[in-house]
């Protein structure tokens, strides 16, 4: 099974590193709130962006991850860099407008690879790996260098590279990138397990995973299905021995979600149906607090504040049953640790 979240503005066109003096951030309680895509009509740092954050603030939200992208031509190509959809200043730009919001700020980097996903990334060839982490260190190392100067409290050093989590390479780049960053480092696992496989938590703060489990063909067995993933998330955290983060969580307010909860609406037409996204949310959160993991992000938000509705079928929660959701839970039991 493969998690293919599509965005709606893709990295076509590469930039150049740029170099910016290191700082430091530190977290400072549980981190709830949402994983923000940008889109072309509101750019990080418009005031129609500063509208949409502040619309998740008074939901209740305290974090907010920016995301942003790497490009690659093909899974098994070396060659990768950042992409230029979003510009360094305009993160720059959108870290400050958060921040400026009382939210906290994950910058969170993602690979995108056209027509499949990041977790297809194996590059191949006599020395791929050496040129491919060449040129995602330079990138994160950038992009490391902006969240220190601006102060994001948390930096996230991949998300869902599954296929290249068991290199050695990574303990050097790792390295390299806290030489420029001193707050807050992960990385986001992919759900199938690769919390376990990745040989370098030892050298991040905590460990993060992105939870799209399936929950099943039957709308009304969600609740049983959410438990047993739940469990084995308590195990994952158990085994690994480090705060586990859910650095993404949601599905599709469509009919069936629930079964596929990774599945974008490019890869299946469906009917609206706030009513499976609004409950398996319910159901996710309060399954996570009680096992003690509050610190969660949902998948997703868009800078644009319009987006979403009850006729909306995409993963977005804006002007769904799911943002009350999210808001209750960010007013109740969510709010302590």
């Amino acid at each position: 099974m493969i998690a293919r979240r599509h965005f709606l503005a893709l990295p076509l066109m590469l930039a150049l590193p740029g170099c910016w003096p290191a700082g430091a951030a530190q977290q400072a309680g549980p981190w709830r709130g949402v994983n923000l895509t940008r889109t072309p009509e509101a750019p990080l740092g418009s005031a129609a962006c500063g509208r949409s954050l502040a619309m998740l603030k008074a939901l209740g939200a305290d974090a907010v991850a920016l995301v942003c992208f790497f490009w690659q031509a093909k899974p098994e190509s070396a060659d990768i860099a950042l992409g230029s959809d979003i510009p360094l200043e305009e993160l720059r730009a959108g870290i400050r407008q958060a921040r400026g919001l009382g939210l906290k700020v994950l910058l969170k980097p993602h690979v995108w690879v056209p027509q499949t996903w990041a977790g297809a990334v194996n590059p191949t060839g006599d020395g791929a790996w050496e040129r491919w982490f060449s040129g995602y260190g330079a990138g994160l190392e950038t992009l490391a260098q902006l969240a220190a100067a601006e102060g994001a409290e948390g930096f996230a050093i991949g998300t869902e590279l599954r296929g290249t989590s068991h290199r050695p390479e990574w303990r050097e780049m790792i390295a390299r990138v806290r030489r420029h960053y001193q707050g807050l480092l992960t990385y986001v696992a992919h759900w199938d397990g690769e919390v376990l496989r990745v040989p370098f938590w030892d050298l991040l703060d905590v460990a993060a995973v992105s939870l799209y489990a399936p929950l099943g063909e039957n709308p009304t067995n969600i609740s049983v299905a959410v438990t047993g993933n739940a469990d084995e998330l308590v195990k994952w955290r158990d085994r690994i021995g480090k705060p586990l983060w859910i650095a993404e969580l949601g599905l599709r307010s469509a009919t069936g979600a629930q079964a596929k909860p990774w599945e974008s609406a490019e890869e299946r037409e469906a009917q609206p149906d706030e009513q499976v996204q609004a409950e398996a949310l319910a159901h996710w959160l309060a399954a996570l607090d009680q096992r003690g993991f509050r610190d969660v992000l949902i998948w997703r938000w868009f800078s644009t504040p319009e987006i979403g509705g009850p006729t909306d079928t995409d993963f977005t929660i804006q002007g769904k049953r799911a943002a009350t959701v999210l808001h209750d839970w960010l007013s109740s039991s969510g709010t302590t640790r």
